[in-house]
């Protein structure tokens, strides 16, 4: 079968919900947290809910997945889709309650969301814009438009060139990430209606 798509099965997740969002879009996809399936996938989807540690433990306690994620991803270019909490375990590190690391496939780190203004509530819950940063305008899988956001930490990017997107609460949070084959999102596509569906379409179109 062609184009198949490994959704990671780590203990963290909306599994149920991004499975029947790739499903609506014609993904043949599987849940799995088998490595080596993982390593014979054409696409990959990371999704994840909760605490980076938490998230971060548990996908490394599944044997031997990220050893395949390293193989198919960073060696063999598979394109890969981390989703909310699976996009900030690209960072170098996350800083929830201690410093854990991540996958520090995009460097950078995940922090508290501190607006100044005290009156912003934090988690950012709820549909917010999506702007593209101007070098990502013609990314394949980021598009300008408005999703659904849930979450009380943020990716700050060493680069600014691997943030495709931002999205305003209070201050300027990242909506995307862009590396080569590697895309992260903070928002939920399986929550974003017609524009997350359309994000996922994207994704299983997407030739890096």
């Amino acid at each position: 079968m062609t184009n198949t798509v490994a959704l990671i099965d780590y203990g963290a997740g909306n599994l149920h919900s991004v499975h029947n969002a790739l499903r609506a879009v014609g993904a043949n996809v599987t849940v799995t947290a088998d490595a080596d399936m993982v390593r014979g996938a054409d696409r990959i989807v990371l999704p994840g809910v909760g605490a980076f540690k938490a998230c971060a433990d548990g996908l490394r306690a599944v044997p031997g997945m990220i050893e395949a994620l390293e193989e198919r991803v960073r060696l063999g270019g598979a394109p890969f889709l981390g989703i909310c909490v699976g996009m900030q375990l690209l960072a170098t590190r996350g800083l929830e309650h201690g410093s854990h690391e991540g996958l520090d496939w995009i460097p950078g780190e995940v922090k508290l969301i501190t607006p100044h203004d005290p009156a912003i509530k934090i988690p950012h819950m709820g549909w917010n814009d999506v702007a593209l940063m101007p070098h990502a305008k013609n990314h394949e899988v980021v598009e300008a438009g408005e999703a659904y956001f849930l979450h009380s930490y943020h990716f700050f990017a060493d680069d600014p060139y691997h943030v495709a997107a931002l999205t305003d609460h209070g201050e300027g949070l990242v909506a995307a990430v862009t590396r080569g084959n590697i895309c992260g999102v903070q928002y939920h596509p399986e929550k974003s209606q017609d524009y997350g569906l359309a994000t996922l379409t994207r994704f299983l179109e997407w030739k890096p």
